[in-house]
């Protein structure tokens, strides 16, 4: 369970990215929209495991791997946004969040289903 203090450092972090990603890496990442969905902080806040989706790509895996090449020019930049706020601007470690594809793989499993309905219950009761 995350301290009161962790989620306060990985909201921030993952407020600041999201905007980093949707404003200042245009020149980095092209036309790819990139989501910032959790951002998990160690205890001792030195290390933040940010989990991102991709919207408008064919790829994720190489956009994945775009991000990572780059991770000292984002933190550098995320350093410059946050200075006046944390003393150390953590390790960052990119990671594939798969929660919305497992979402709808497992949504159209469901719909696949053949579930026939329910049999017609006698609703009339016999009153004694």
């Amino acid at each position: 369970m995350e301290s009161t203090r962790q989620q306060k450092f990985s909201r921030m972090i993952q407020k600041e990215l999201a905007e980093l990603f949707l404003k200042d890496t245009k020149s980095l990442f092209g036309s790819t929209y990139v989501s910032v969905n959790t951002v998990r902080m160690s205890p001792d806040l030195s290390v933040a495991k940010i989990y991102l989706s991709f919207l408008a790509t064919t790829d994720k895996k190489v956009e994945l791997h775009k991000i990572k090449v780059n991770t000292k020019v984002i933190r550098k930049m995320l350093g410059d946004k946050l200075k006046k706020q944390i003393r150390i601007i953590p390790e960052l470690i990119f990671m594939l969040d798969d929660g919305v594809d497992y979402a709808i793989h497992i949504n159209n499993l469901i719909s696949k289903l053949d579930i026939p309905p329910a049999p017609a219950e006698d609703n009339e009761k016999e009153e004694e």
